[in-house]
């Protein structure tokens, strides 16, 4: 993408970001935002900022040397700097292992990353058994920008040993307990268990970025959230084997946008009411996206469990179906605990509208509510699905939706027809 489209897209994001929305946060400036990324598309920097480049301390970008510990002084030099500070990874294979690269931080913010390398994990295990690869952690302000690729090298074997109750697989990103950051332009491929996942952050702008795994890539969440608020994902592709984006309890006032979605599991708010005292999830809309092949279009999805909490104002809008398996569908009966009990999970405004394409499922919308917890302020507002799978040995069985525990506000065409 061209430096000055890059600019005018982000130019807006962070100002819809910043000014609309009264919960604002002064540190995030979103001229300086765009100045500083158009300053790192274009290579360029102010005589006030000092460059901390990974092979001046040592890396070699030669495929082969562990390069770890030289990632790791560069950061913290970076960190410590007391004025304005880029790290900057150049082009080349870059062999690193799991790093922590934490504040707090003394630099004036943002801390700017050139990336144009590409990262590979230290060894087919290092990652896997070191909680998470790549985290960042602790400070305010960080922009990520560049054609780099963050490359986890997953395989058959550790995708073959995800199990219920295990331990999840490293996550090739990580951001937790970060404000104001902003990441364009990078590539993750191939993680071992998430591409991205970002937890207690504020003030989110991802954009122009590439994700891709293969669809038999169990727990490869694209984008993965969790008590995190003020988050715009725009002009993405994202290919994996779980969720294009999920977004579990505590995540807040989400934009999600022109994002193409597939392979995978669609774009899902949940899992929901698994862990107890979780936070609410709203705020959330999806639109103007595309989903190819996937799994699930729009979908919320739930614990059967004794775990309450609320999820509310949810729009998906303007979405494209090239045959998805569950266009759109809220399942408060995902992957029963116990199957006696009702999620306590309470959904409520929820606006499904202008979603059309096709789906090879003959029930292509599925309102699965809680019998505790009905559905609350449900509407769907224009739909047009077609069915697109294979030819049915039944021809009597209709094209249809299924609904319980709600009462549906439906507006507009229907298409599969109302529930009953």
């Amino acid at each position: 993408m061209a430096p000055m489209r890059l600019l005018a897209i982000i130019a807006i994001l962070v100002q819809g970001l910043v000014i609309g929305d009264s919960q604002e946060l002064p540190s995030f400036d979103p001229e300086l935002a765009v100045a500083k990324v158009l300053e790192v598309a274009e290579g360029k920097v102010g005589p006030d900022v000092k460059i901390f480049n990974v092979v001046d301390f040592g890396a070699k970008p030669d495929g082969a040397t562990t390069s770890t510990i030289n990632f790791i002084r560069a950061f913290k030099e970076a960190c410590n700097h007391n004025g304005r500070a880029m790290l900057v990874i150049p082009e080349g294979n870059f062999v690193v292992g799991s790093m922590l690269l934490s504040g707090p931080c003394t630099f004036q913010p943002p801390l700017m990353v050139q990336f144009a390398g590409n990262l590979l994990p230290q060894d087919s295990t290092v990652a896997a058994e070191n909680a998470d690869w790549i985290t960042f952690m602790n400070f305010n302000g960080l922009f990520i920008s560049g054609k780099g690729t963050i490359n986890g090298q997953g395989e058959k074997k550790a995708w073959n040993s995800v199990c219920e109750g295990c331990r999840r697989q490293s996550a090739n990103l990580k951001l937790i307990k970060l404000n104001d950051v902003l990441i364009s332009g990078i590539t993750s491929v191939n993680p071992k268990g998430f591409h991205m996942m970002i937890s207690v952050c504020s003030n989110f702008v991802i954009t122009n970025v590439n994700i891709s795994a293969p669809d038999e890539s169990p727990n490869t969440d694209g984008i993965h959230m969790s008590k995190t608020n003020k988050v715009r994902i725009s002009d993405s592709i994202i290919g994996t084997g779980d969720d294009c984006v999920s977004m579990i309890h505590g995540t807040t006032n989400v934009t999600i946008e022109n994002v193409k979605c597939g392979p995978g599991h669609g774009f899902s708010i949940g899992s929901l009411g698994h862990y107890e005292d979780e936070f609410d999830v709203f705020g959330i809309t999806v639109r103007n996206c595309s989903l190819t092949r996937t799994e699930n279009g729009a979908r919320i999805k739930t614990y059967r469990n004794e775990s309450p909490s609320k999820a509310s104002g949810i729009i998906f809008q303007d979405l494209i179906m090239d045959n998805v398996k569950n266009p759109i569908l809220i399942d408060q009966e995902y992957a029963s605990i116990k199957n006696s009990v009702d999620s306590k999970v309470l959904i409520s405004d929820v606006e499904f509208s202008n979603i059309r394409g096709t789906t090879i499922s003959k029930i292509a919308i599925i309102l699965a509510c809680s019998k505790t917890f009905p559905c609350q302020g449900i509407t769907l507002k224009d739909i047009h699905l077609e069915y697109s799978g294979p030819p049915d040995h039944n021809e009597d069985t209709p094209f249809s939706s299924n609904c319980t525990n709600v009462k549906v506000n439906y507006i507009g065409e229907q298409m599969p027809p109302p529930c009953a």
